[in-house]
């Protein structure tokens, strides 16, 4: 019998797995590091999961979550064949992977663009959403990480083509939007232009857009190509129950059914998103709060010498006075507060900070000044 580590496929061994958000173990600590929504979902919606703990519970769900995706077609002015439904939008990123994607024959160059075909390679701006690399390893698909201008913009297509970096004929292309971990809104009109330019799948992963001035999904009903990526997670309150789907056009969205595990959302899953639907204005009444703190945050923290960039998310980007971002972020954690630091060399001096409520938002503005004095 060989050794258990000779068992694994050398593509996993050297695999770097997503790292998530610390999940604390003890009581009492503000948590502003994984940008949950700081309200819970809505009586209706917990009235609905209760009602569904019955002997349903020895049952499949629904396999392709029909009434949910009935909805949002509703919700979204399309058809249910315009939808996708997955265990939270990580799922279905990945399901884009495993269907557009081909595995590359051959490693990326490391400088340029990758020397594996178009059609394996997986490319994304950097910083954005760590798990999209991790996707394109786990598949063996080829990187592209292109940088967002200094300012985390998006570059113009004119500067794109100028590197020689950005391949338009990339399989798959994922652009988060607003972008995270630096909040920056990119406008409908910039992300139509890439999507023009662009030859393979374009996913607007739009986790963030209900805290954002405005979306994109329209682009996905326009062009064949182009499927907007969304999650009742982060702007709903379910992140306990991962329900995330795509919107885009049928043929595409038949072709992730093709790959997609059967029963993937589980069925109090379903209940819950369809009641959320039915409930919209509790949850804009939310976003309206998370919005105001947001802004009373950044005014505070910029007071204090911090520099806040401007968010169109339910967190903040900040790069700290004083002293480094990591002291920032025990001296916080000794004060019982949470919050997200990055080593990629781009963010390496930020911190990312979730907004919670009201008072959450000024104990952290009292521990930062403790911290200052």
């Amino acid at each position: 019998m060989g050794r258990p580590n000779s068992l694994i496929r050398p593509l996993v061994r050297q695999l770097h797995a997503y790292v998530p958000g610390e999940q604390p173990k003890i009581r009492g600590l503000i948590k502003l590091n994984t940008n949950e929504n700081p309200y819970p979902p809505s009586p209706r919606v917990r009235r609905a999961v209760r009602a569904a703990v019955d002997g349903r519970l020895r049952l499949y769900p629904n396999p392709t979550a029909e009434r949910l995706r009935q909805q949002l077609a509703k919700f979204h002015r399309c058809q249910s064949e315009n939808i996708i439904v997955g265990n939270g939008s990580d799922e279905v990123l990945a399901l884009a992977v495993r269907t557009f994607v081909e595995p590359a024959s051959q490693k990326p160059s490391g400088r340029g663009k990758p020397s594996a075909a178009p059609a394996s390679v997986v490319q994304y701006f950097t910083p954005s959403y760590s798990l999209y690399p991790v996707l394109a390893e786990m598949h063996g698909a080829a990187k592209n990480a292109v940088p967002l201008s200094p300012n985390f913009g998006l570059p113009s297509l004119a500067a794109l083509r100028r590197g020689r970096q950005w391949e338009f004929n990339a399989a798959l292309t994922l652009i988060t939007t607003p972008n995270a971990p630096s909040g920056r809104g990119y406008a409908t009109r910039e992300l139509a232009a890439l999507c023009r330019a662009q030859r393979g799948v374009v996913v607007l992963d739009e986790a963030y857009v209900d805290f954002a001035a405005e979306h994109a999904l329209r682009l996905a009903l326009k062009f064949p190509h182009v499927l907007v990526a969304r999650t009742f997670s982060k702007a709903y309150s379910l992140c306990f129950q991962r329900v995330g789907y795509f919107v885009g056009h049928p043929v595409l969205i038949a072709a992730l059914h093709k790959v997609r595990d059967s029963y993937n959302v589980n069925g109090l899953g379903q209940v819950a998103a369809e009641a959320t639907l039915a409930d919209l204005p509790y949850y804009r009444a939310n976003f309206r709060k998370i919005i105001t703190t947001r802004d009373w945050l950044s005014r505070e923290l910029t007071r204090l010498g911090f520099r806040v960039l401007p968010s169109q998310t339910n967190f903040i980007l900040v790069k700290p006075p004083g002293f480094s971002a990591p002291r920032w972020l025990s001296e916080l954690r000794q004060r019982r507060i949470l919050i997200r630091w990055f080593s990629a060399p781009e963010v390496r001096d930020y911190l990312r900070i979730t907004i919670g409520t009201p008072v959450e938002a000024r104990a952290l503005v009292k521990a930062v000044r403790a911290i200052l004095t």
